[in-house]
Formats: structure tokens, C-alpha cells, sequence
């Protein structure tokens, strides 16, 4: 089953569940996938919906930092929820060993030396580990490998 068929089916269990955060989480991912299928007019692919769940995800996180900075912990308990809700969505995070080694293969197979580099190497490393790590890590470690002192 693909993921857009498994939040599809998620949303309908929680609607039988009565879980309405469950469900308005779920059919707000859908409503930017259906978002994406009317103006592009083509099928979202398991990859376009990562995309969209890790856009989403961020999204919660900024609003959660506002929001405790605000000092209003009830909402900060609704993006908590939110978070928790997307995340079984995406894939596992590559730790930083498993990262380091990503990252070092492809500095090594683009034979990159300085800092010069660093543009291919960044692009290759977001396509290669798509959501399985933020840009800011991989941006972070390729500066750290590179020779960059941070």
C-alpha cells in the first residue's frame, strides 16, 4: 500500500475512532496533496507526499517555537499532537554515524576537497538522503567535512 493510500485509510479509521485531531491532521496533508494533483493535473508520487509531510512537519515545529515563546502551552500541546500524528509517516532519520558515512561517500565520489565543493556536494547529498535528514544537518556536516571550522 502506498503512503497516500495508507493516509487515506487512516483518516477513515479515525473518523470510525472519533479522533478528530487524528482526522483534521490527516485531511489537512490530504488537502495539499489534492492541491497538488489539480494544479500540476498529475499523481503524487510516495516521494512528492514525503515532501509534503516533512514541509508539514516543519510547519508544526515553527508554530510550536512561537508559540512557546508566547507563553501559550496549549497550543503548544496541539502542535505536540500534530507532530506525533506525521511522523510515523516518514521515514526513520539516518543518525549521525550513518549520515557522516553518507556524506563522506559522496564527497568522495564528486572527489570534493574545499569549501568550492560544497554546492554539488549539498545537492547531491539532499537528493541521495531526501527526508531521512533536515538540510541544516547535512549543510552543518558537509562544512565539518569539508575543512570548514564552524
Amino acid at each position: 500500500m502506498n503512503l497516500n493510500a495508507q493516509i487515506k485509510s487512516d483518516i477513515k479509521d479515525a473518523m470510525r475512532a472519533k479522533e478528530t485531531v487524528k482526522r483534521n491532521t490527516l485531511r489537512n496533508i490530504q488537502a495539499a496533496v489534492k492541491q497538488i494533483e489539480v494544479d500540476e493535473r498529475r499523481e503524487v508520487t510516495d516521494s512528492d507526499l514525503e515532501n509534503i509531510l516533512v514541509k508539514y512537519l516543519k510547519q508544526r515545529e515553527d508554530a510550536k517555537i512561537q508559540f512557546a515563546q508566547a507563553g501559550r502551552e496549549d497550543l503548544v500541546d496541539k502542535e505536540n499532537v500534530e507532530i506525533a500524528i506525521i511522523k510515523p509517516y516518514l521515514p526513520q532519520p539516518l543518525d549521525d554515524t550513518e549520515l557522516e558515512t553518507v556524506i563522506k561517500e559522496i564527497i568522495a565520489s564528486l572527489n570534493a576537497t574545499s569549501m568550492k565543493d560544497m554546492g554539488p556536494v549539498m545537492n547531491q547529498a539532499k537528493s541521495t538522503i531526501g527526508s531521512r535528514s533536515d538540510g541544516k544537518r547535512i549543510n552543518t556536516l558537509v562544512k565539518q567535512l569539508l575543512g570548514y571550522i564552524l
